[in-house]
């Protein structure tokens, strides 16, 4: 399964579906299309000598080549499950009174996940919940659930500012832990996964945070990446001894990260820079 769009998907079917699709070609071998190895020779986008359906270019869900034919079609979607991020709580009903989230509402036809949820971080709420592609709620309730939970399918309504994010639905809301996507955090749970400022947006210009991982009595920490789109080598992911400050590792768009490593420490600090300049999709980095 992918979440969001797919830009973090780095599964292995290679056909447009998983009974019966037309056969992707592989990405080393695509050379006149737009998105091959030569162009792209550093793994960005997923991409390598592989024929796994991908997202590169930031679509609305993953796809790949495929022969073409005679109808010039070169490219399909690949019909692949999408599946819950960490910190999305799932698709509800809202029946209007009261909504799921009673602390504060606001309408944008700009609205995406994450200014949703930065505008109720903000507030210090706990809770982000975005229906119909343009309504934000803010709140704190514990029984969001009350009115029933719905299919993930009925809050697939675009969000008005990215139509490649799913915003809820008509009298469905989806909802959010405001923690997804903050610049900054301490975790101390056996296992758990961190994002990039920003996600699922594209991460903001002139970044720098800081989240520490520490739990107490764990011999090593094993670390691995499901999604890494840094734009450049100014642009920095590091992980840093948490007693000494000694950076243990540095990664960036010419360095990119092994898919898993293991550090012996039980106390680690996870940062992050980005210039003025550029801006990608970012990271998601599981721990445990």
């Amino acid at each position: 399964c992918y979440t969001a769009n797919g830009a973090d998907y780095r599964g292995t079917q290679n056909q447009t579906s998983q009974y019966a699709g037309k056969p992707c070609l592989f990405w080393n071998e695509t050379f006149e299309h737009p998105y091959n190895t030569l162009k792209y020779p550093n793994g960005e986008g997923g991409l390598g000598e592989h024929n796994y359906c991908r997202n590169p270019d930031g679509d609305v869900s993953p796809w790949c080549y495929i022969a073409e034919h005679e109808d010039g079609i070169y490219w399909k979607y690949c019909e692949i499950p999408s599946c819950r991020m960490p910190g999305n709580l799932g698709c509800y009903k809202d029946h209007g009174e009261p909504p799921p989230l009673t602390g504060t509402s606001e309408t944008s036809n700009k609205l995406t996940i994450q200014t949703c949820i930065s505008s109720c971080r903000s507030q210090q709420f706990k809770f982000a919940g975005m229906e119909s592609g343009y309504a934000c709620f803010c709140g704190n309730n514990p029984d969001y659930w009350r009115y029933g939970e719905a299919a993930s399918t009925e809050c697939n309504s675009v969000c008005f500012g990215d139509h490649t994010q799913p915003c809820g639905g008509d009298g469905r809301v989806i909802l959010f832990d405001t923690l997804i996507g903050a610049c900054g955090g301490n975790y101390t749970s056996a296992t758990a996964v961190i994002y990039s400022p920003d996600f699922p947006d594209t991460y903001g210009t002139g970044k720098a945070c800081y989240w520490t991982i520490q739990v107490p009595g764990a011999s090593q920490i094993h670390f691995s990446f499901a999604l890494f789109e840094i734009k450049d080598a100014t642009d920095m992911v590091e992980l840093l001894d948490g007693y000494t400050y000694h950076v243990l590792a540095r990664f960036n768009g010419k360095n990119r990260p092994p898919r898993t490593f293991n550090i012996s420490l039980d106390f680690v600090i996870l940062y992050f820079f980005s210039d003025e300049i550029n801006q990608a999709q970012g990271f998601a980095i599981r721990y445990r």
